[in-house]
């Protein structure tokens, strides 16, 4: 029998698994793919070409996780420092230029608006105490006002006391935090592009426009990260987003955990109203004291857990939550890097400062993302959709053959649609955007050598993600914090004793961040101090017991 069996080796279940394993128990991690991360990693998809093939930058990762599992000692390596953070190419040439210089962004900002370049240090700073505020809260469990506990003090107290210290900045966060991005961009700034560039944030991954209530938080939630010390900052890893994947599955093996490949799970085994572990598709049947689920809210209740382990109105609730995707994900090879007219010269086949940035196609102005977004919510595909475009290979050239090159679109917003739909309309909405990043790099099109086009439902087939949604379900207002995945069950435990959820459908949510992995198994360590699980032989309870402290 093994201690803990994980289901899903998506970088928070490797998270929750190296942790697990640290604390003396047996685990064990199933994967159903041949490869480990989830929609963390890297696939050569051609030959000689390594993709980002889902996730495609890092920002969000735990600075915790990276220093207790000891990441960087087992291969982890951020590219953080990047001439350009953001870029924002104009069809008439030249363009909006963001990063981390602030003399240099502030420049680019006052060609379209001296007023907001003045503002663009104070938003930064607003920004930066609001994510210190709140940023505590993501490593934690999120306080249930319902059942609050006697450790939920300390950090609700320090996140009281933060309020306090933000003063007047508190009603411009609550109406950031509960309102349309929209609305909090308009009342920093008045000039396009910038605030079209800074709603694409708030927009990732969320079935919404910049008009959307709730989409406030989503931009909010998109720079509470670090990379590299410098807050805010999103990175590419070296050699692709499977180097997350590989150092966490690096340190749950060096804690002795234990992982299967290609071993994907059919359901998990209850009886006498508990989990009692998991069955494979081959039939091969797995004993464990807990399971964990590294899956979707969605597909771990309705799809693999057995009739009537769960209760009905509990079910009702995970059904109803809103799955649906924006996101299609484009991959492409290309012989050489794209030209912006109106850019800082390059040498001849070097990478020019825009390159090594997120470059946001569509995003000129937000009525054109409410556009992108309104096409959408009445079923069509946007005329002209929102892109984000990175060219990784630009800072990390061992990504593809010499002199060429790898590059991620990452385009919203997809109608939803089912794969019958989707099979004749994938590559024409293809042809779509790749026109359009030809409006602001002409020949663009014609540097493509290979391409990969993921519409939700492709997203679903390879990933397990339900409905192609990153991050296991909407981070709306409703699914927040002691709201997440529903109400009543945001400590990662389930109706199911013994079942627990470590995957983004519970809270901090979505994004490389580990956070949720984190925290899942330190809530289970800390059942298992208690005496609510029987430790393993010849581990006694106040080995987890230290380990949490």
């Amino acid at each position: 029998m093994w201690d803990a069996i994980v289901v899903g080796a998506g970088h928070n279940g490797l998270t929750a698994a190296a942790y697990l394993a640290r604390a003396g128990l047996r685990t064990l991690v199933l994967e159903r793919r041949a490869v480990v991360g989830g929609a963390c990693v890297t696939e050569e998809l051609w030959p000689g070409y390594r993709v980002s093939r889902a996730a495609y930058v890092a920002g969000l990762l735990r600075p915790a996780v990276v220093r207790e599992l000891g990441l960087e000692a087992r291969g982890l390596r951020l590219i953080a420092r990047r001439p350009a953070s953001s870029f924002t190419p104009l069809a008439g040439g030249g363009g909006l230029t963001l990063g981390e210089d602030r003399a240099a962004s502030c420049a680019s900002i006052r060609r379209f608006s001296a007023r907001d370049a003045e503002a663009w240090p104070r938003y930064e700073a607003f920004l930066d105490r609001a994510a210190r505020a709140l940023e505590e809260l993501l490593d934690v469990p999120p306080p249930d006002p319902a059942a609050l506990a006697w450790r939920d003090v300390a950090p609700l107290a320090r996140l009281a006391r933060r309020a306090v210290a933000l003063r007047r900045d508190l009603p411009r966060l609550a109406a950031l935090v509960l309102g349309p991005a929209r609305a909090a961009l308009e009342g920093w700034f008045e000039s396009e592009p910038l605030r079209g560039t800074l709603a694409t944030d708030a927009l990732i991954g969320a079935f919404a426009g910049p008009s959307t209530p709730g989409t406030g938080y989503v931009l909010l939630h998109h720079v509470m990260g670090e990379s590299c010390g410098a807050r805010g900052v999103w990175a590419y890893v070296a050699g692709g987003m499977g180097g997350v994947a590989d150092a966490l599955a690096r340190a749950a093996l060096d804690a002795g955990a234990t992982l299967r490949r290609e071993a994907p799970v059919a359901r998990i085994a209850s009886a006498g109203g508990r989990a009692r572990g998991v069955v494979l598709e081959d039939g091969e049947a797995l004993e464990a004291r807990v399971v964990f689920s590294n899956a979707d809210p969605q597909r771990t209740f309705l799809g693999l857990c057995e009739p009537g382990a769960l209760p009905e109105d509990f079910a009702r609730a995970v059904a109803s939550a809103d799955y649906r995707s924006p996101v299609v994900k484009i991959n492409l090879a290309l012989d050489r890097l794209p030209a912006f007219p109106g850019a800082a010269p390059a040498r001849a086949g070097a990478a020019a400062p825009e390159h090594s940035g997120t470059i946001h196609v569509g995003a000129q102005d937000m009525g054109a993302l409410e556009r992108s977004f309104a096409d959408a919510e009445r079923g069509a595909l946007p005329a002209r959709p929102m892109i984000e475009l990175t060219l990784p290979s630009a800072l990390d050239p061992g990504l593809a053959p010499a002199g060429r090159h790898v590059a991620s679109l990452f385009v919203q917003h997809a109608p939803v649609w089912d794969a019958a739909a989707w099979e004749g309309a994938r590559d024409p909405f293809a042809d779509r955007v790749l026109a359009l990043v030809d409006e602001v790099a002409p020949g663009f099109s014609a540097s493509v050598l290979h391409r990969e086009v993921l519409a939700p439902p492709d997203l679903e087939r390879v990933f397990g993600l339900t409905g192609g949604n990153i991050f296991h379900g909407a981070l709306s207002l409703d699914r927040l914090l002691f709201l997440r995945p529903v109400p009543g069950f945001a400590r990662y435990r389930t109706p199911l004793p013994g079942l627990y959820l470590c995957g983004a459908g519970t809270h901090p949510g979505g994004g490389v961040m580990g956070a949720c992995g984190r925290n899942a198994a330190r809530e289970v360590l800390r059942d298992r101090a208690r005496g609510r699980i029987r430790g393993p032989r010849g581990v006694g309870a106040s080995r987890a017991a230290r380990f949490v402290v």
